[in-house]
């Protein structure tokens, strides 16, 4: 047997008939929906059952604390350069995807411009957090809402690589490509 037979029918290039590219998709979205600002959500969850003077709360309180001093640190220190370069590689992958038509580049960018979006959403919510001084039930609020548009943006994302996929496997079974 052929080493690099196996490995490229394993790991098959074409991303969208690719069994490890869907099961990557899933796993990307029920990941990034469950933590709210690197906070898990059971947390918020746990605190609304408690009440503000439990010590889920406080805890929420304070890792949702620690994670926006984090996320709005990296914005003011880096945030121009992962602009810069989130929007090279992001362009870069566009092009090698719809201008080369080369599938492993759309799956890519499929994958990234929309955790790009969840990436700027968190950073809004962060400073929203810190600039009105969130805490107790106005942040579970926020949490919630910065959950909720992470899930839409996710299931827009899904939907979206989802017809792609089926399109890019129509055309390559029609076409022979």
């Amino acid at each position: 047997m052929d080493w690099y037979r196996i490995v490229f029918e394993t790991i098959d290039m074409r991303s969208f008939s690719n069994l490890w590219f869907w099961i990557a998709l899933a796993v990307m979205w029920s990941s990034t929906s469950h933590w709210v600002l690197g906070v898990p959500f059971d947390m918020v969850v746990r605190a609304r059952r408690t009440g503000t003077d439990g010590p889920a709360a406080a805890d929420l309180e304070e890792l949702v604390r620690i994670n926006v001093t984090r996320i709005l640190y990296i914005a003011e220190e880096a945030g121009l350069w992962i602009v810069a370069i989130g929007s090279a590689v992001l362009t870069g992958l566009a092009v090698l995807g719809w201008v080369y038509w080369i599938e492993f580049a759309q799956a890519c960018f499929l994958l990234g411009f929309p955790m790009s979006m969840v990436g700027l959403l968190s950073v809004v919510t962060a400073a929203r957090i810190r600039r009105e001084g969130l805490g107790g039930p106005a942040m579970w609020r926020r949490l919630s809402m910065h959950r909720l548009g992470t899930q839409i943006i996710g299931m827009v994302s899904i939907v979206v690589t989802a017809l792609w996929g089926m399109f890019m496997n129509m055309s390559v079974n029609v076409l022979g490509g």
